[in-house]
Protein backbone atom coordinates (compact mmCIF):
# COMPACT_ATOMS: atom_id res chain seq x y z
CA UNK A 1 0.00 0.00 0.00
CA UNK A 2 1.55 3.23 -1.42
CA UNK A 3 0.71 5.99 1.75
CA UNK A 4 2.37 9.16 2.53
CA UNK A 5 1.66 11.21 6.08
CA UNK A 6 0.21 14.91 5.62
CA UNK A 7 0.70 16.73 8.94
CA UNK A 8 -1.69 20.12 9.16
CA UNK A 9 -0.21 21.92 12.23
CA UNK A 10 -1.79 25.46 13.51
CA UNK A 11 -1.75 27.60 16.22
CA UNK A 12 -5.06 28.75 18.31
CA UNK A 13 -6.09 31.46 20.42
CA UNK A 14 -9.05 29.89 21.81
CA UNK A 15 -10.84 28.20 19.19
CA UNK A 16 -9.68 30.46 16.59
CA UNK A 17 -6.99 29.26 14.56
CA UNK A 18 -4.10 32.19 13.61
CA UNK A 19 -1.30 30.31 12.52
CA UNK A 20 -0.84 27.56 9.91
CA UNK A 21 0.90 26.75 6.83
CA UNK A 22 -1.12 29.51 4.77
CA UNK A 23 -0.47 32.40 6.83
CA UNK A 24 3.83 31.16 6.60
CA UNK A 25 3.25 31.25 2.57
CA UNK A 26 1.77 34.69 3.15
CA UNK A 27 4.13 36.07 5.07
CA UNK A 28 7.13 34.59 3.00
CA UNK A 29 5.51 36.10 -0.13
CA UNK A 30 4.77 39.77 1.45
CA UNK A 31 8.79 39.34 2.16
CA UNK A 32 9.31 38.89 -1.39
CA UNK A 33 6.50 40.69 -2.98
CA UNK A 34 6.61 43.88 -0.79
CA UNK A 35 2.45 44.25 -1.68
CA UNK A 36 -0.13 42.69 0.25
CA UNK A 37 -2.61 42.61 -3.32
CA UNK A 38 0.56 41.02 -4.83
CA UNK A 39 1.19 38.60 -2.48
CA UNK A 40 -2.09 37.31 -2.11
CA UNK A 41 -2.48 37.14 -5.90
CA UNK A 42 0.42 34.77 -5.94
CA UNK A 43 -0.71 32.31 -3.56
CA UNK A 44 -4.45 32.62 -5.51
CA UNK A 45 -6.50 34.23 -2.64
CA UNK A 46 -8.07 37.25 -1.79
CA UNK A 47 -6.96 40.58 -0.36
CA UNK A 48 -9.29 40.09 1.58
CA UNK A 49 -8.99 36.94 2.83
CA UNK A 50 -5.01 37.66 3.02
CA UNK A 51 -5.75 41.17 5.23
CA UNK A 52 -7.93 39.08 7.86
CA UNK A 53 -5.14 36.56 8.10
CA UNK A 54 -2.39 39.31 8.82
CA UNK A 55 -5.07 40.96 11.18
CA UNK A 56 -5.60 37.55 12.70
CA UNK A 57 -1.93 37.09 13.33
CA UNK A 58 -1.29 40.66 14.68
CA UNK A 59 -4.48 40.23 16.89
CA UNK A 60 -3.18 36.66 18.34
CA UNK A 61 0.57 37.85 18.87
CA UNK A 62 -0.31 41.25 20.10
CA UNK A 63 2.12 42.73 18.09
CA UNK A 64 2.76 44.36 14.32
CA UNK A 65 3.31 41.74 11.69
CA UNK A 66 3.93 44.64 8.86
CA UNK A 67 4.65 48.21 8.21
CA UNK A 68 2.66 49.98 6.09
CA UNK A 69 4.13 52.33 3.52
CA UNK A 70 1.62 55.65 2.90
CA UNK A 71 3.05 58.52 0.96
CA UNK A 72 6.31 59.40 -0.74
CA UNK A 73 7.40 58.30 -3.94
CA UNK A 74 5.96 54.46 -3.65
CA UNK A 75 2.89 55.41 -2.20
CA UNK A 76 1.82 52.27 -0.78
CA UNK A 77 3.22 48.21 -0.21
CA UNK A 78 4.48 46.50 3.19
CA UNK A 79 7.65 45.27 4.55
CA UNK A 80 7.81 42.61 7.53
CA UNK A 81 8.58 43.69 10.99
CA UNK A 82 12.07 42.62 12.18
CA UNK A 83 9.72 40.52 14.63
CA UNK A 84 7.76 39.00 11.83
CA UNK A 85 10.62 37.74 9.93
CA UNK A 86 12.28 36.26 13.26
CA UNK A 87 8.73 34.70 13.82
CA UNK A 88 8.92 33.60 10.11
CA UNK A 89 12.18 31.59 11.39
CA UNK A 90 10.90 30.37 14.64
CA UNK A 91 7.87 28.90 13.23
CA UNK A 92 9.07 27.15 10.12
CA UNK A 93 11.81 25.28 11.69
CA UNK A 94 8.97 24.22 14.96
CA UNK A 95 6.70 23.08 11.98
CA UNK A 96 9.35 20.94 9.79
CA UNK A 97 10.80 19.76 13.47
CA UNK A 98 7.69 18.16 14.22
CA UNK A 99 6.98 16.99 10.65
CA UNK A 100 10.59 15.08 11.26
CA UNK A 101 9.34 13.56 14.38
CA UNK A 102 6.71 11.87 13.18
CA UNK A 103 8.76 10.36 10.48
CA UNK A 104 9.65 7.41 12.34
CA UNK A 105 6.18 6.37 14.11
CA UNK A 106 4.15 6.82 10.65
CA UNK A 107 7.30 4.29 9.04
CA UNK A 108 6.57 1.94 12.41
CA UNK A 109 2.58 2.11 11.48
CA UNK A 110 3.33 1.50 7.97
CA UNK A 111 5.18 -1.42 8.78
CA UNK A 112 2.66 -2.43 11.52
CA UNK A 113 -0.12 -2.18 8.94
CA UNK A 114 1.29 -4.60 6.38
CA UNK A 115 1.64 -7.25 9.12
CA UNK A 116 -1.95 -6.88 9.67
Amino acid sequence: MDMNLKIKIYLENGDEKFMGIGVLWLLQSLETEKSLRSAAAKLGISYSKAYGMISNLEKAVGKPVVERKHGGHERSGVTLTSWAKSFIKLYDGFQNRCKELLKEPFEEFRKNLAEI
